[in-house]
């Protein structure tokens, strides 16, 4: 969380200390936490609840293991995006070529278990500490409830076929679960969401900004509701956000920037702060990785050549391209200029093309407002024009195709693209499912990947991931098999846990 000063307890899993015969000579250890002396103050509690949060930065906190091991399993395997072949980093998952060792879905899984953990303790110990009030108890529950339920839809997403584990145990017997049917997963999510939606607050006072809220926990539970293709659901509950006071930034570019966090257009945003003092490392360095050599950047991946086209179609009234685009991707147009950390202002296309080590870059997250390149800008997870996209769509499929084209026209009015006019039911699935969502959602975190997966799995107009990447000539293309719908369930936790299966194919 963007302001919480309490220090981060990356591991909470505590032990007991066996006892002693000799009683008097027993002097407990006060600089030593058990589970009796943590759980007793707010501070206590407030320690545990970013520990919770703290798990989407990774199992160990590591900024690089979220953005070279996290956020690349998420996004390399789409077709938004092309990965540059010179770097080690979810090469493998890019070129559909890894194994079961394959590190980056392993640290997927080890996160959201940690996060999951994390969440069940604070499930069973804050009803019971008489230090909070009631409401604080309410709340805090309803949190752990929202980032379990958030850990979940990593892992229902990435693996399908999970352990479903809600209670914490440090019983042996109990650390070897089964995998769950993956329904049951889904059900345990919407349960979380559900309950989590009551008693969470609209929103938090700015000491506090970046903690879940009702209208996060609404956006989510509406998304899992799209993932299983429950029409009436997801339009209800997204509907139900459209209410609450969300809009869209005037700027589309301040999503990005860091002048805009936990703004008005953000729903569910994963916090970075910058912050190196006193050992802490909460640098952001995702502008780094999208910014070309030439620029002082590391280029770790590319837009596709099909986003790009895709997005040059993208056009305002008059017929020139979009806002939207040139505040994407930085390519071969005269409008076209990306901020250079080496010469600290934007540079346009033309005047350092020669310099290029590649002819097409992203642009999200190249600038930020913050004066050390290590900055702290958030990763967004959720936001308001991603809602209305959803909304749409789910209008569509319950046949208010009218209606879902005037939430995608808000989102295109916002990015300077001239407005949709009248559309069949199945041009504007099309057209959201392959020209709106992958434009105006290009690279964001981990959006693309999985709407892919939810068509390719869904009964409604079903689009094989193969076919997709095929005709959008993803590289490697042809290496996609249908065991790579799905991560593989890692070897090191198999090799482990001897009741967990492999996925098929795996």
């Amino acid at each position: 969380m963007k302001k919480i000063k309490y220090l981060i307890i990356t591991v909470i899993f505590i032990g007991f200390l066996n006892s002693c015969s000799d009683d008097f000579i027993n002097v407990e250890n006060k600089e030593v936490l058990t589970e009796e002396s943590f759980w007793q103050t707010e501070d206590h509690a407030m320690q545990a609840l970013t520990a919770t949060y703290a798990a989407m930065q990774s199992a160990s906190g590591s900024k690089w293991e979220f953005f070279e091991e996290i956020y690349t399993s998420m996004a390399y395997r789409a077709d938004d995006i092309e990965n540059n072949t010179a770097e080690t980093y979810g090469r493998s998952l890019a070129s559909f070529s890894n194994t079961t060792e394959e590190s980056g879905p392993f640290s997927v899984w080890k996160a959201s278990y940690a996060g999951i953990g994390r969440a069940n303790q604070m499930l069973q110990q804050v009803p019971n500490m008489e230090a909070l009030s009631d409401d604080t108890k309410k709340g805090l529950v309803a949190e752990a409830k929202f980032l379990r339920a958030y850990y979940y839809f990593w892992l229902v997403t990435g693996f399908e076929n999970v352990p479903l584990v809600t209670t914490f145990s440090g019983d042996l017997e109990n650390l070897f679960p089964n995998q769950a049917a993956p329904s049951a997963v889904w059900a345990q999510i919407e349960t979380d969401l559900s309950e989590a939606e009551v008693d969470l607050p609209t929103s938090y006072s700015a000491e506090w900004s970046g903690r879940a809220t009702k209208g996060a926990a609404k956006s989510l539970l509406g998304k899992v509701y799209l993932f299983q293709e429950k029409w009436g659901e997801a339009e209800t509950k997204l509907q139900e956000v459209t209410g609450m006071g969300y809009s869209l930034l005037p700027n589309y570019a301040d999503n990005f920037n860091g002048l805009a966090e936990n703004g008005n257009e953000s729903v569910f945003e994963i916090q970075f702060t910058g912050d190196r003092s006193n050992g802490n490392d909460e640098r952001q360095v995702l502008n780094f990785q999208v910014s070309p050599y030439a620029f002082g950047g590391w280029e770790l991946f590319y837009p596709s050549q099909w986003i790009v086209d895709e997005m040059q179609t993208d056009l305002a009234v008059g017929g020139e391209i979009s806002d939207r685009v040139y505040e994407s991707i930085f390519f071969d147009d005269p409008n076209s200029e990306m901020y250079s950390r080496d010469s600290e202002q934007n540079e346009t296309y033309a005047s350092v093309a020669e310099n290029l080590n590649h002819p097409k870059y992203f642009k999200k997250y190249a600038f930020n407002a913050d004066e050390n390149f290590y900055n702290g800008s958030n990763i967004s997870v959720i936001r308001y024009a991603d809602v209305l996209l959803m909304y749409a769509e789910a209008l569509n499929e319950n046949n208010s195709t009218p209606l879902a084209i005037e939430q995608v026209n808000i989102v295109r009015l916002r990015g300077g693209a001239a407005l949709l006019g009248s559309m069949t039911k199945e041009e504007l699935r099309t057209q959201i499912r392959h020209h709106e969502r992958p434009v105006e959602l290009a690279m964001e975190f981990g959006i693309r990947w999985f709407d892919l997966y939810r068509w390719h799995r869904g009964s409604t107009a079903t689009e094989a991931i193969g076919t997709t990447l095929i005709n959008h000539s993803k590289p490697f293309a042809e290496s996609f098999q249908d065991k790579h719908v799905v991560f593989p369930i890692p070897l090191q936790e198999i090799n482990i846990n001897t009741n967990l299966d492999p996925n098929p194919g795996w």
